[in-house]
């Protein structure tokens, strides 16, 4: 049987450093070949640009989420990178902002041909410290993010006072109390802690979702997320330029 490739997950909502962390991960003299996935929920590539110019291979998938409609472009993905699995050490996937893990954590299991030759490492979940609480009272992806999450990255901890980081954290132990978390700011941790953990559990997922490999995961987005896509000809001054939300 062909050695097993590793797999991180990193997800967590909108806004919380993903790919913050994921420039981390590629510019540091860590001496290892990544290829990295990256999801977006929007038409156009916004993450893939943000992503550093390196030399790992940077696959984009754009126009809906990893965890329903562009399930099958993942499959496919992680199937070509299988066939020089030996020029890898791994692979990582960035998720939008929206994904459900369940079904991007399922993949890995119910897809036989990745199941030979992956081996889910570890979801690894951003949460911004300033905005969870108002994110978990309104989107369950943020919930779910936290409830599949070996590690929980605190992020942006200089922005929010001790009293308030203490009931964050308490809060995301209630959801999950099995997860490990790191207070950090710009994601700013030792990258053996989130890589090369081998710490994800199949046992630990099925006894809170016990039909995790027998159901089909139908997967609906809140109603009040969506995207557009502006195309300008010209670049934009960065100074000028602001996200806008549109709602």
């Amino acid at each position: 049987m062909s050695t097993q490739v590793p797999v991180t997950v990193l997800t967590g909502f909108l806004g919380a450093g993903k790919t913050t962390l994921l420039n981390r991960i590629l510019t540091e003299q860590h001496g290892r070949r990544y290829a990295v996935i990256v999801n977006e929920f929007g038409e156009e590539g916004i993450d893939n640009d943000l992503v550093v110019d390196v030399d790992e291979e940077v696959f984009e998938m754009n126009n809906g989420c990893i965890c329903c409609t562009v399930r099958g472009d993942l499959i496919r993905i992680l199937s070509g990178l299988m066939k020089r699995a030996d020029k890898l050490d791994a692979i990582i996937v960035e998720t939008t902002g929206l994904a459900d893990p369940a079904p991007v954590a399922q993949t890995f299991f119910v897809d036989q041909e990745v199941a030979d030759h992956t081996k889910l490492d570890a979801i690894v979940t951003i949460v911004d410290a300033v905005h969870l609480e108002l994110q978990l009272d309104e989107h369950h992806e943020a919930e779910e993010q936290i409830a599949f999450a070996d590690v929980v990255l605190l992020n942006k901890t200089d922005l929010v006072d001790p009293a308030i980081l203490n009931r964050v954290e308490a809060r995301i132990k209630k959801i999950n109390p099995y997860t490990k978390i790191q207070r950090t700011t710009s994601c700013d941790l030792p990258l053996d802690e989130i890589l090369g953990l081998d710490a994800f559990s199949l046992d630990r997922i099925t006894e809170f979702e016990p039909d995790f490999l027998e159901s089909d995961h139908d997967h609906e987005h809140d109603d009040d997320i969506t995207s557009i896509s502006l195309a300008s000809e010209t670049a934009l001054e960065s100074k000028r330029s602001s996200l806008v939300c549109l709602s």
